[in-house]
């Protein structure tokens, strides 16, 4: 355009020989303009390329991080996406766990139940059998108190039956080798006397010695009124032949003859309580040593004064157990 505009010019500077002045002047005015147009213009070009280089330039930055920024959001996006199938699988997990968890919670709760209910019983059944215990402690501690008085009881017993033989064991100690004995057998007092300290052969009657010894231990049972007093008769096993002393059938009613006779000497005595006396006859049937000799015949014909404590209230405190 300006080279055109300078040609013009020159093809009008040619023909200003054939134009006027004042045609020439405004020519050449116009040309200045021009001239200023074009440095004007040329200015501007030069700033609007300069421009244009500056928004290539910045043109470029914003493409290239267009781009970056473009790849950036692909790759938010496919993390977007591996994220979502990510929360998708996990939400699929959460849910079957939380399936399996509510019906594992389920199980657990019924065996709970389960397991509250057996321990409430067994609780109960503790309860009780606790109960029951407490009774058998206490049951256990009576009956260890009764047992407790029980043996003291006896062993007062035993201890008043040992001063009762040792009283007897005095007061027949003149009688000492004619054939009285006093010991203690199964918590009872035995005053055995054999029948040749007491009886002829074949007689219940008692003879005059014999009656001393009796009266003695008369004596010592008047000071012990509880004591209960059985007399027995005891004979060898020669059997009875003939007529005796008005009629005797055996060793049987011999031998209670002979304990009814030791019976009548000991009621004598005021201070016995007649009610505590017992006569029996044994016969040959208790012998304490074997009738095969003359000594222990002797020995089997005798009389037994057994003397008892009276066992009420111990009789009473066994059947309490």
């Amino acid at each position: 355009m300006i080279k055109k505009i300078i040609f013009g010019l020159a093809i009008l500077t040619m023909m200003s020989s054939c134009v006027s002045k004042k045609i020439y002047n405004d020519l050449e005015n116009k040309y200045t303009d021009l001239k200023k147009e074009n440095r004007v213009m040329t200015d501007e070009n030069d700033e609007l390329r300069k421009a244009n280089a500056e928004f290539d330039s910045v043109n470029r930055a914003l493409m290239a991080d267009l781009e970056k920024t473009q790849a950036e959001r692909a790759k938010l996006q496919a993390d977007c996406t591996a994220t979502s199938n990510n929360l998708k699988t996990l939400q699929d997990s959460y849910a079957a766990l939380e399936k399996n968890s509510n019906d594992a919670l389920q199980t657990n709760m019924s065996k709970n139940r389960d397991l509250l209910a057996q321990l409430d019983a067994k609780e109960k059944s503790l309860a009780a059998e606790q109960d029951r215990l407490n009774k058998l402690n206490a049951e256990l501690a009576s009956n260890t108190k009764r047992l407790n008085e029980l043996e003291s009881m006896i062993a007062a017993k035993d201890a008043a039956m040992k001063r009762l033989k040792d009283t007897l064991s005095k007061a027949l100690n003149a009688f000492e080798g004619k054939g009285l004995t006093v010991e203690v057998k199964n918590g009872k007092v035995y005053v055995s006397m054999e029948n040749k300290l007491l009886f002829g052969t074949g007689s219940w009657a008692v003879g005059a010695e014999g009656r001393r010894a009796v009266v003695e231990v008369g004596k010592v049972l008047a000071q012990n009124p509880d004591i209960t007093v059985l007399i027995e008769g005891h004979t060898d096993n020669d059997k009875i032949l003939g007529t005796i002393g008005g009629g005797i059938e055996s060793n049987w009613d011999l031998s209670t003859k002979r304990a009814t006779a030791i019976v009548n000497i000991l009621a004598e005595n005021a201070g016995i309580k007649k009610q505590n006396l017992t006569a029996a006859g044994r016969g040959e049937f208790a012998p304490i040593m074997s009738n095969d000799t003359q000594e222990g015949k002797a020995k089997n014909r005798r009389i037994e004064v057994i003397l008892t404590p009276k066992l009420d209230e111990i009789s009473r405190m066994l059947n309490d157990f």
